[in-house]
């Protein structure tokens, strides 16, 4: 598989890996599952690392519904430079279906 960019692929453990890039940033992202009894709240919180290597809080993915009732994920995280708003889909060209595709939509 050749190098991915733009993407978030959930383990069972219920933390993910991925990456959010564009020609401003470069930025490798995890996350973990988020429980709270806000309704508003995240379902997971998404971290990046600092230049100088420490973990920083970037936002979240909140679950949505949309106009027919169907469930997707959202993303939303401030990289610093600029906030960046997304949904998740499915990766382009790949079987993974813990593989996501960050698809802006700002």
């Amino acid at each position: 598989m050749t190098e991915l960019t733009n993407f978030i692929r959930f383990n069972e453990d219920g933390t993910f890996t991925g990456n959010i890039a564009s020609i401003a940033y470069d930025i490798d992202i995890t996350g973990t599952a988020f429980t709270s009894t806000n309704k508003d709240a995240p379902v997971y919180r998404v971290f990046g690392k600092s230049p100088l290597g420490r973990k920083i809080d970037l936002g979240g993915i909140w679950r949505k519904k949309n106009q027919s009732g169907g469930e997707y994920l959202s993303l939303s995280v401030n990289t610093g430079h600029t906030r960046l708003n997304a949904n998740l889909g499915r990766f382009p060209g790949q079987d993974d279906e813990d593989l996501m595709a960050v698809i802006p939509w700002d």
